[in-house]
């Protein structure tokens, strides 16, 4: 008997043998109006490597509705280029200065629009959740958050942008909360 043969099927369709990992791709995105920090990631079972990491940046002498646009425009083209499977947002958790979190709160919205219009789930979490995901302690700094990033993506180098490897973070963050 062959095994990939049903025969119990009409005419003998050969079962497809599926592979039981399945790659996917997260995109991680740490929100702010001036730098959206970006990080592409590519899991497949135990396996992860980078695709790609950076920052989205809009000029501060331009409108508020242009720099908008910009985010969007920019970010479409990025989730055209990996075609995410699942995007992860960071939410906003700080309230030390309200003109900061309201222009984040707008980049952030145009940020999930995106996702949306793309038809993309999105999985968010606080800087809390990606600290123990990354690194195991709540509290963990800049600099071993970035270290741990380089390990786990086996990076040549640590990732000189704190936004985006904190994206980077963020995406890992997703992996290990098994939303895939």
């Amino acid at each position: 008997m062959n095994p990939t043969r049903n025969p119990h099927a009409p005419h003998a369709i050969p079962m497809r043998v599926l592979n039981p990992v399945k790659p996917r791709i997260i995109l991680g995105l740490d929100p702010g109006l001036a730098r959206v920090g970006y990080g592409i990631i590519r899991v497949a079972g135990n396996s992860l490597s980078c695709l790609s990491f950076g920052c989205i940046e809009t000029h501060s002498t331009h409108p508020l509705s242009q720099r908008l646009e910009e985010l969007y425009r920019t970010l479409s083209s990025l989730i055209g280029r990996f075609s995410p499977h699942t995007a992860a947002v960071e939410k906003i958790f700080f309230a030390k200065n309200t003109k900061t979190a309201l222009d984040v709160s707008h980049a952030r919205g145009v940020i999930i629009l995106a996702l949306a219009h793309a038809k993309i789930p999105v999985f968010e979490c606080t800087p809390l959740q990606v600290k123990q995901a990354v690194t195991g302690y709540g509290k963990a700094e800049k600099q071993q958050i970035k270290k741990m990033v380089q390990l786990l993506l086996s990076l040549s180098t640590v990732p000189r942008s704190d936004d985006a490897a904190d994206a980077l973070a963020i995406a890992l963050c997703a992996s290990n909360n098994q939303i895939l």
